[in-house]
């Protein structure tokens, strides 16, 4: 069925533009009329429109925007009214622009999921999933209810487990840094005091000043190899193969491993259960879940899963051959299934998992500072120990 563009005003004196799905143009014409609006101008258009790259917009933002319009629905305010209030109020200017015409397309015959699903950088597929099962079911506010507290308990594990590969990644940089301007500026002085005395260093001394050599030389060559080397692997992991191994990587690589995993059955969990007890159909569901997965490990087995159950099987079974979720997650799912309480399961499995989270997350700051304060000790304080070995041995050094 061809696709038309068209430009409308509104009673307000409003101009909106829109894209209906229509035989022909009268067709169009007599639809626009039907809810009041003013034609202005109707044109064919051979492909699909272009949805609007919009940049992402924080969850807090996105947190206040949903918990407030549930509140304005649930105190009896028209929907179009609703979003008006919320664009004025809105100081993010690019979240502010993505409102109004979201409340454009509402005011022209759209519905708020068909508006939003416009903009899929600022509306995730679970965030539209859930605003039409609202509207379909009668349960708007309480949805959006849902929505809210789902976004806010998934950024602050977001935040926690951020906050916990943050410490380990900064220090490591110092770290990094410090030895690096050691070798390149410091140890060089060093080198030409003693080479004024003459005589034989140390050898952990000659070795660092061997190093501190071939950095200097090479360094230009050697940050530009890694440079290489980084966009290289970047590109690489881009590709479906190669996201699949660094994803499993993810899941499997020492200390941040199990913490990730934890992560990656909760978001899955807590998900799934939100959108099966608001009453998206399970395979509909697990389609959603596939998309905000954020990991091609975990898509790969929801895949599956979908696949067989399609063929009848229930759920747990195909999630244990995925061979993803330990076994306790697939028997407490698979008896929720058998009670029909699988969302409350679900439930049950993503809050053990948070827990779990914040626990490991706890233990791993405690853990990793003094480790990474030993690290530092160790490499600095080698460095300094090897430049200063010959200053104890001077009398050796001069005499030799």
């Amino acid at each position: 069925m061809p696709k038309y563009i068209y430009t409308v005003k509104t009673g307000e004196g409003r101009n909106i533009q829109g894209f209906m799905d229509a035989r022909n143009e009268g067709e169009v014409h007599e639809e626009l009329k039907k809810k009041g609006l003013m034609v202005i101008s109707i044109e064919k258009t051979k492909k699909a429109p272009i949805k609007k790259a919009r940049k992402k917009v924080k969850i807090d933002d996105m947190v206040v925007f949903t918990r407030q319009l549930a509140t304005m629905i649930s105190a009896g305010l028209p929907l179009l009214q609703a979003l008006n209030i919320q664009e004025e109020q809105t100081d993010n200017l690019g979240f502010k622009s993505v409102i109004k015409e979201v409340a454009g397309k509402v005011e022209a015959g759209a519905s708020l999921s068909e508006a939003m699903n416009e903009f899929p950088k600022v509306f995730t597929r679970l965030y539209v999933s859930m605003i039409r099962v609202g509207e379909a079911s009668g349960m708007f506010a309480e949805i959006l209810e849902r929505v809210a507290t789902y976004l806010e308990e998934t950024n602050a594990l977001r935040r926690k487990v951020k906050s916990a590969l943050i410490y380990p990644t900064v220090v490591s940089a110092m770290a990094i840094l410090i030895t690096l301007v050691l070798l390149i500026k410091v140890v060089p002085v060093f080198e030409d005091i003693y080479k004024s005395f003459g005589g034989t260093l140390p050898a952990p001394t000659q070795f660092l000043i061997m190093i501190s050599n071939i950095l200097r030389r090479f360094f230009l060559w050697v940050f530009a190899g890694l440079v290489v080397i980084f966009f290289l692997l970047r590109a690489y992991i881009k590709t479906p193969a190669g996201r699949f191994q660094f994803d499993t990587f993810k899941l499997h690589m020492p200390i941040f491993g199990p913490i990730l995993r934890k992560v990656v059955i909760s978001r899955f969990t807590k998900t799934l259960g939100v959108l099966i007890k608001s009453g998206v159909p399970l395979l509909n569901s697990l389609e959603v879940v596939e998309s905000v997965a954020a990991n091609s490990v975990v898509e790969q087995a929801i895949q599956k899963s979908s696949k067989k159950i399609q063929a009848g099987e229930g759920v747990a079974d195909p999630l244990a051959e995925a061979r993803v979720f330990p076994p306790m997650v697939v028997r407490m799912i698979g008896v929720g299934e058998k009670t029909g309480k699988l969302d409350l399961m679900l439930e049950k499995i993503a809050q053990f998992y948070d827990e779990q989270v914040n626990a490991a997350v706890n233990g791993l700051t405690s853990l990793i500072e003094p480790l990474l304060i030993a690290f530092l000790g160790i490499v600095v304080g080698g460095i300094v120990i090897c430049m200063f070995m010959p200053i104890f041995k001077l009398s050796e050094i001069v005499n030799a």
